[in-house]
């Protein structure tokens, strides 16, 4: 990789630093191919990437964002879960990791928050954005369903009625 490569590298790293709102630390122990693929593939449906990045270049990327405090936790090989959507990735790598031991959850940050390992496993456990876009849906319907069920009761109501007095006239 020659310097040309490596300033464009760190640019685009640097971009993706200024615009993600988590980032999810982990080291590789001897993933294979398949599984990396497996992995990034999952990232992407979630809406977050997953990116091997050499130590040095990332470290360069992320001076001057809110993402420095992670620069100690780029050590030996690791690579970067990252997304707009703050729950995503680590969902992603943490279910990932239940299942694969070769990937180790290193740690991440939320802005300036420094996470540790046990930190992106509670931002894991949380609901993701479009959980939480769902549910608020919901609770704004909800009203309107119960009101026009309300609203439509009564003249239910009268209907039976009539309906009831009609056939005993008629019997």
């Amino acid at each position: 990789m020659d310097r040309a490569q490596k300033a464009e590298l760190v640019a685009t790293l640097n971009r993706t630093f200024t615009e993600t709102s988590v980032v999810v630390v982990t080291r590789n122990l001897g993933l294979t191919v398949a599984q990396s693929t497996a992995l990034r593939t999952k990232m992407r449906d979630a809406g977050a990437s997953y990116k091997v990045a050499k130590n040095k270049l990332a470290k360069l990327a992320i001076e001057g964002t809110a993402y420095a405090p992670i620069s100690d936790l780029l050590t030996g090989p690791t690579a970067l879960g990252t997304s707009a959507d703050p729950v995503a990735p680590a969902k992603v790598i943490v279910e990932f990791a239940k299942t694969n031991d070769k990937l180790e959850i290193v740690g991440g940050a939320m802005g300036e928050t420094l996470l540790d390992a046990e930190g992106i496993k509670a931002l894991a456990a949380l609901p993701s954005l479009d959980e939480l876009r769902a549910k608020i849906v919901g609770l704004v319907v909800a009203p309107a369903t119960k009101l026009a069920t309300i609203t439509q009761a009564p003249a239910a109501q009268i209907a039976r009625v009539l309906s009831a007095h009609a056939e005993k006239e008629a019997a």
